[in-house]
């Protein structure tokens, strides 16, 4: 185990409207944030379309995920690059023109690093990062690289209006799974307070060596992979300034859509 800083013990929540998808307005290049668009109970209200560019996005970080405008595939972004990951699985580059209605980036910045044993699968791996972790209070940015001795996926097909919910949507979600595949499972682990902005806990997209297969993570098990942490104690929110975001009803509980969804 190998740390290289300290956390700073301290979140920092931060909303920034936007009107018109004027984002050049605020840009971050610290390490230490997670920025994030919109909300997670906007999407699965059925908020499916952003102003927010791939372009724009980078600015922000070249580590998330996210999803694109109508729901058109499951965003990676890794070392700086960003792909779309289509309903077949099948990756290709994100254009810089297409937009996210959600999504959550970081500058990867690693401070930990662990080897993971073999046979470790999505529930062991919660329990390792239980005891890596300093605190649960904070978000980390997660990136597993190695041999995957089996992976299940899912990604999402575009689609049109009038959008139905989430939950509705992914009841057909289309599956895939591989085996001995490499490459890198991404995403965040987020603090429980975090319910209605983002996923409490877990929330994982991969993308393979070759970036030709990918999608959102449902289950993994570990042939051999190193484990790498990002703690991430700033958080920041552009907020959309359009009338779909500022007439809906994001008073209601989706937790149990959520956990629906997550599954």
């Amino acid at each position: 185990m190998a740390a290289t800083k300290k956390y700073t013990g301290r979140i920092v929540l931060s909303f920034i409207l936007f009107f018109c998808g004027a984002v050049n307005v605020y840009a971050r290049t610290e390490t230490e944030a997670v920025t994030q668009v919109s909300t997670i109970d906007a999407l699965l209200s059925g908020i499916y379309d952003g102003e927010t560019t791939i372009a724009q996005l980078k600015k922000y970080g070249n580590f998330g995920i996210g999803t694109f405008n109508a729901l058109d595939g499951e965003m990676v972004a890794v070392n700086g690059e960003f792909y779309q990951v289509k309903p077949n699985g099948l990756v290709e580059k994100a254009k810089h023109s297409m937009k996210t209605p959600f999504a959550a980036v970081t500058f990867f910045d690693m401070d930990e690093a662990l080897e993971l044993q073999p046979g470790v699968n999505f529930t062991t791996f919660e329990r390792v990062m239980d005891t890596a972790a300093p605190t649960k209070n904070i978000f980390y940015a997660i990136q597993i690289t190695g041999l995957f001795r089996d992976i299940k996926l899912r990604s999402v097909p575009k689609q049109q209006r009038p959008y139905a919910p989430l939950s509705v949507i992914l009841k057909k979600q289309p599956l895939f799974y591989s085996k001995n595949i490499r490459g890198s499972i991404v995403g965040f682990r987020c603090p429980q307070f975090i319910k209605g902005l983002n996923v409490p806990g877990y929330h994982f997209h991969f993308i393979s060596e070759n970036a030709k297969m990918g999608g959102h993570v449902l289950e993994f098990t570990v042939e051999e992979a190193m484990l790498q942490i990002d703690y991430t104690p700033k958080f920041f929110m552009l907020l959309p300034g359009d009338d779909e975001f500022y007439k809906a009803d994001l008073t209601i509980n989706r937790e149990e859509e959520l956990k629906k969804v997550e599954k």
